[in-house]
C-alpha cells in the first residue's frame, strides 16, 4: 500500500485530495496548523473518522515509509514537513499533480472558471450520480446533499471510471489535466489580469480531448437567460422544459443550465437532469442560509472576488429590508489586484440602507507585501459614498451587527480561507436568538 503525507490536509483542496487518495487505497496521513493550534474544526474530525492520520506539522509525520509528501501552492518552502521530506529523499509533489495521477486513464470531466466552478462541479457530480453513472467526484466545496455528521461531503468515490473534478486556475494547476470533457464557467480578473486569465483558459481548453464548453461561447442558452427569481429559488426554460432549482440568484440559474447542457452533450437525458436539479440543495458556504433568528436571516458565503460577492449581494437584496455584510479579504495580493473592481462593485450593490464591514486581511504567513490593507479599501469606498467601515476583530463585528440588526434584515458573511467566518455566522444566529 502506498503512503502519502499531505501538508495542510484540512485545507479546501487538500482535504478533498486526501479523501480521494484514501478511497483509491492509499495510506493517508497529514498535518495542519489548525490541528496544532487546537482549533476544533469539523473537517478535521471528519477526516480522522475517515481514517486519515494527523501528525504535528513539525516533520515527525514523515518517515522512510512515506512515498510522497503532497503540498499546495499555499505551503511555504521552509515548512518543517518539506524539510523532513528533502532530508529523507522523499518526493514533494503538488496537489494537482497527485490528482492528475489519480484520474489518469479514467474518463475525466473537469470544471474550471473564475467563478462558479465549485457549484458547477457539485451540480455535475450530483447529476451524474442521479443518472446512475456512479462517478468519482472531487470538489472544493461540500454538497449539502452529501454532507453528513461523519462525512465532509465534497468527495464521492465511484467505481465506474468516470471522474468529475474541480480544476483550479489560481496557481495554474488546471494545466496538469487533459480531460475528455470540460466546462469553463466564465473568466474575469482574480488571481491574474484578464489578459493572463484568457491565455490560461485558452491553453486549458486546447488540452481537452473531446469537448469543452465555455461560458462565453456564442449561442449558448444561458446567454440572455431571463430566469424568474424568488426568495427560495428560481426557475427558467430550456429546450422546452421548465427547470426549478432551490437556489438563490441569477448566477445559480446559469450554473444549473451549464451543468445540464454539459450532461446533455455527454449523452444524458435532459428531463432527468431537470428532475435531479430540483433536488440539488447547494454547496456549503455558497449562499448557505445558516439560520433565521429574531427575524434576521444569516447567510454564509465563500465569495472572494468582485463577481462572486456582487452576485451574492444581488441575490439577497431584493428580498430583504437591508443587507448588513462583512467581508474578509483572503490575501494582500488579491486585494491589491482586484482593488478597483472591488470599489466599483461595492459602490454598485451597497444601497444607502445597507452596511458593509471590512475585516483585516486574512494573513496566513509568507513574505508578500502588506501595503494594501482593508483601511485603504474602506477609505476609497467612503469617498464614493458607500456606508462602509472597518471591523478590527470578530468581537467588534459581533457587537456592531447585534446593535443594528432588525427583523427583515439579512446578514451576509463573506470570505474565503478564514475558518472563523462560518464559525462566526453560526454564533451570530445564536446571539440574535437571544436578543
Amino acid at each position: 500500500m502506498k503512503s502519502c503525507h499531505l501538508v495542510g490536509v484540512a485545507g479546501v483542496g487538500m482535504n478533498a485530495l486526501a479523501q480521494a487518495l484514501k478511497g483509491d487505497g492509499w495510506d493517508v496521513g497529514g498535518s495542519d496548523r489548525y490541528q496544532d493550534q487546537g482549533q476544533d474544526l469539523d473537517v478535521i474530525r471528519k477526516l480522522k473518522e475517515a481514517g486519515i492520520r494527523f501528525h504535528p506539522q513539525d516533520g515527525s509525520g514523515i518517515t522512510g515509509n512515506t512515498d510522497a509528501v503532497v503540498v499546495s501552492t499555499a505551503i511555504e518552502k521552509d515548512n518543517p514537513d518539506i524539510a523532513a521530506a528533502e532530508r529523507l529523499g522523499i518526493p514533494v509533489r503538488h496537489r494537482a499533480e497527485m490528482l492528475a495521477e489519480l484520474v489518469e486513464g479514467k474518463t475525466t470531466v473537469a470544471i474550471a472558471g473564475t467563478s462558479g466552478k465549485t457549484t458547477v462541479t457539485g451540480m455535475v457530480g450530483w447529476l451524474l450520480e442521479q443518472h446512475g453513472a456512479d462517478p468519482t467526484v472531487v470538489n472544493g466545496g461540500a454538497l449539502v446533499n452529501w454532507a453528513e455528521a461523519s462525512r465532509v461531503g465534497n468527495v464521492r468515490i465511484g467505481r465506474s471510471g468516470l471522474c468529475v473534478i474541480e480544476a483550479d486556475e489560481s496557481d495554474r494547476s488546471l494545466l496538469r489535466f487533459h480531460p475528455e470533457w470540460a466546462l469553463i464557467t466564465n473568466m474575469s480578473a482574480d488571481h491574474f489580469s484578464l489578459a493572463e486569465t484568457e491565455t490560461l483558459f485558452g491553453q486549458f481548453r486546447g488540452q481537452v480531448r473531446r469537448e469543452c464548453i465555455a461560458g462565453w461561447d456564442s449561442g449558448m442558452p444561458w446567454q440572455g437567460l431571463r430566469p424568474v427569481l424568488g426568495r427560495e429559488g428560481s426557475r427558467f426554460m430550456y429546450d422546452g422544459l421548465e427547470f426549478e432549482i432551490p437556489l438563490l440568484g441569477a448566477h445559480n440559474t446559469e450554473n444549473a443550465l451549464q451543468s445540464a447542457v454539459l450532461c446533455q452533450r455527454m449523452g444524458y437525458d435532459l428531463a432527468r437532469s431537470r428532475d435531479a436539479l430540483a433536488q440539488f440543495r447547494g454547496i456549503q458556504r455558497r449562499l448557505e442560509r445558516v439560520g433565521v433568528a429574531g427575524g434576521v436571516t444569516v447567510v454564509d458565503e465563500y465569495a472572494h472576488n468582485p463577481a462572486k460577492i456582487g452576485a451574492a449581494w444581488r441575490a439577497l437584496a431584493p428580498f430583504h429590508k437591508r443587507v448588513t455584510a462583512f467581508w474578509r479579504p483572503h490575501g494582500f495580493k488579491p486585494l491589491s489586484l482586484m482593488f478597483n473592481d472591488l470599489v466599483a462593485m461595492f459602490s454598485e450593490v451597497c444601497r444607502p440602507v445597507d452596511r458593509l464591514f471590512v475585516m483585516p486581511v486574512y494573513f496566513a504567513g509568507g513574505t508578500v507585501s502588506r501595503q494594501m490593507d482593508s483601511d485603504v479599501l474602506v477609505a476609497a469606498l467612503n469617498e464614493r459614498g458607500v456606508p462602509a467601515s472597518r471591523a478590527t476583530d470578530y468581537d467588534v463585528l459581533m457587537a456592531e451587527i447585534l446593535q443594528r440588526s432588525e427583523p427583515g434584515d439579512v446578514v451576509l458573511c463573506v470570505g474565503a480561507r478564514d475558518p472563523g467566518i462560518p464559525k462566526f455566522a453560526r454564533e451570530l444566529v445564536g446571539r440574535l436568538g437571544g436578543t
